[in-house]
C-alpha cells in the first residue's frame, strides 16, 4: 500500500506551494529541475525548498488535506511550518 504525502514548498520568492505526491524526493526534484514535470507555478520561482509534509493513507485523504491547506492564510501556513520545524 502506497503512502501519499501532502507537502508545502517555499519558493525562491518566499511564496508557498502546496501539493500531493507518492514520492517527496522525486517530486521536489521535478519542481526544481523539470520544465515538463514541475508545476508551472514553481518553474519561475526556483529553487523550491520542502518546508512541510505530512502523510495520508489514501489519495482522497491527501487531496482533502491539500485543499484545506490551500485555503489557509499564508500566516497560518507559516505557523504550521514553524511548529513542524520545532517538533
Amino acid at each position: 500500500m502506497s503512502c501519499w504525502y501532502v507537502y508545502i514548498l517555499r519558493c525562491a520568492d518566499h511564496s508557498l506551494y502546496t501539493g500531493i505526491t507518492l514520492d517527496l524526493a522525486r517530486r521536489l526534484d521535478e519542481h526544481n529541475h523539470s520544465n515538463r514535470l514541475g508545476a508551472a507555478y514553481t518553474r519561475g520561482r526556483r529553487p523550491a525548498q520542502l518546508v512541510y509534509h505530512e502523510s495520508a493513507s489514501t489519495r482522497s485523504a491527501a487531496t482533502r488535506r491539500e485543499y484545506a491547506l490551500r485555503k489557509m492564510s499564508k500566516g497560518d501556513k507559516e505557523l504550521l511550518i514553524s511548529s513542524y520545524r520545532a517538533g
